[in-house]
């Protein structure tokens, strides 16, 4: 096959798809599309607001252009769909951004075009959902007019060392054609190498239990840690020593929030509902992990109480807002959780974090981000964040932000146990 006459369109410009339109863009002609406007302005000034990646790399992809213009994708042939695929408020997959760039593929795509799908969706969307979207619009037969593959994302947002080129990439393709070509396509830019799965449907249900295998597991060690605080035992020291054995499993405590983790697991559970099976592990792992923001407060007002701290009005400094660490993303963040129920006590609650677009944090969460934490005013300090920033003070630096008799509640592991009042 000729891979020299691959023209591709990354359809999402986010921290999935720019990295990836990059990287392909040294080898091929790529388009990145994304339907925000103020996104692709940015990009085509060489700014990635997502940091992923750099001015310099920008500038380097001389074959990458980038548009909001459906019509400038009708020159592609090979078209990779990276749009983000939430829930809703009820916890309920939301496929709409999958069906629109369906339809709207379906406007632009010809005989012989391949689609693949990197976005995380249950075990049979790709061919039961956005296929037929395709066909119904493009008139278009698939299998034979055009072809389509899944290759899901394992993009770490933040993570600077394991980059789109170094991560094993799954392919899958519609015919056996159909995969070996798009498995050379992406073997072509991935360092790392692909794995070629039998199916589609095997690649979509490998992605979906890699997230959801984490948030059962990380749901164990934060029932654990609940457990083993009311045994007035330290979980990190539990965790350390257990870690001893060649085959424990190093996972710790903690907020699981972001758009993978703290959202794969439901769109295996709906699936799995649909075809008349209740999950049980999954569903409660999801559902201890939801609950860790409250025990978090809770666990605060008890030890405020406990020493006859002031609860109500009191005033709270939570460090850091993001789902993860030196990441700006704060989609699905857990922090949120906790300020939500302190704000139920009726607590101030002041929300520090360098790495936060403030803007952005007040468009989705109506949070005004301070510029700097207040000297001597806090009665709680919360580090919910490691940002690289939290993790170069001391308790000394940390502490000179409370007021007298304040407490510090490291949830990350930040500071000594000797300088923190409670961990989880």
């Amino acid at each position: 096959m000729d891979l020299t006459s691959k023209k591709l369109a990354i359809i999402g410009l986010g921290y999935v798809g720019l990295p990836l339109a990059v990287e392909f863009a040294k080898r091929y002609p790529t388009v990145g599309f994304d339907i925000n406007q103020s996104r692709i302005d940015e990009l085509k000034d060489g700014i990635d607001n997502t940091l992923e990646i750099t001015a310099a790399q920008l500038a380097t992809a001389a074959q990458l252009s980038f548009t909001n213009q459906v019509n400038d994708l009708k020159n592609c042939n090979f078209y990779i769909v990276t749009v983000p695929t939430p829930i809703d408020k009820h916890k309920q997959p939301d496929l709409s951004p999958l069906i629109k760039a369906s339809e709207m593929l379906g406007k632009v795509m010809n005989k012989g075009d391949m689609v693949v799908f990197e976005s995380t969706v249950y075990p049979g969307a790709t061919e039961e959902e956005c296929i037929p979207v395709i066909e119904q619009v493009s008139g278009l037969a698939f299998n034979q007019d055009f072809y389509a593959g899944y290759s899901p994302e394992r993009i770490n947002p933040g993570d600077k060392e394991h980059t789109v080129g170094k991560i094993l990439k799954i392919t899958s393709g519609s015919t056996p054609a159909a995969a070996e070509e798009i498995d050379q396509v992406y073997n072509s830019i991935i360092t790392a190498g692909t794995y070629k799965a039998s199916s589609i449907k095997v690649a979509e249900a490998a992605k979906v239990i890699e997230n959801t295998q984490r948030d059962v597991n990380i749901a164990l060690i934060n029932e654990l840690a609940i457990i083993f605080n009311r045994l007035d035992i330290d979980t990190l020291e539990v965790l350390e020593a257990a870690g001893t054995k060649w085959n424990f499993l190093p996972f710790r405590p903690g907020l699981v929030g972001g758009h993978c983790i703290g959202v794969d697991p439901y769109y295996l559970t709906q699936k799995a509902e649909d075809i008349g099976y209740h999950p049980k592990m999954i569903l409660a792992g999801r559902h201890l992990n939801d609950g860790m923001g409250e025990y978090v407060v809770s666990q605060l007002v008890k030890n405020m109480m406990k020493q006859h701290a002031h609860v109500e009005h009191a005033n709270v400094l939570i460090l850091g807002l993001t789902f993860k660490e030196n990441c700006p993303d704060l989609r699905n963040t857990k922090v949120i959780d906790i300020v939500n129920e302190l704000h139920e006590y009726n607590m101030q609650v002041d929300v520090f974090d360098p790495w936060c677009d403030k803007n952005e944090a007040k468009s989705l969460y109506s949070i005004d981000l301070i510029d700097e934490p207040k000297i001597e005013h806090y009665d709680a300090i919360i580090l919910t964040v490691a940002h690289e920033q939290f993790k170069a003070l001391n308790s000394k630096q940390i502490r000179a932000w409370g007021r007298r008799g304040h407490f510090i509640y490291d949830l990350k592991y930040i500071l000594p146990k000797a300088d923190v009042d409670l961990r989880l």
